[in-house]
């Protein structure tokens, strides 16, 4: 069994939850990832995951897609508490494991400083 496991409680899964995300607008971004989020009243973080054909081909939204998740599933422990997180991959990024939770983990803590 893993330690950190990623339920449905831990991802945004309604069209409402996503709206809420992008209507409060606070994001910032890197080469890899464009990240929205706002705060929730959970004590985890949670995410939700937009991966359009400006990614790529099938294989590499698939690619990205399971990246994206390993990572938040991974970063748990470190991730701020309390966001709502949605994740974008930027237009031409590739994604590698590494850079992905780097990504991940630098901009989480940059919109928790924003929204706190």
């Amino acid at each position: 069994m893993s330690d950190f496991p990623f339920h449905r409680s831990r991802r945004l899964l309604k069209k409402a939850e996503f709206d809420r995300v992008f209507a409060r607008r606070r994001s910032q971004g890197d080469g890899m990832l464009i990240l929205y989020a706002c705060e929730n009243d959970l004590p985890h973080s949670r995410i939700g995951l937009v991966v359009s054909r400006k990614a790529g081909n099938a294989v590499v939204r698939n690619r990205w897609k399971r990246c994206l998740r390993e990572a938040f599933r991974l970063a748990q422990p470190e991730l701020p508490v309390g966001l709502d997180l949605v994740a974008l991959p930027r237009a031409g990024a590739t994604p590698t494991m590494p850079r992905v939770q780097q990504s991940l983990r630098t901009l989480s803590e940059r919109l928790a400083r924003q929204l706190r």
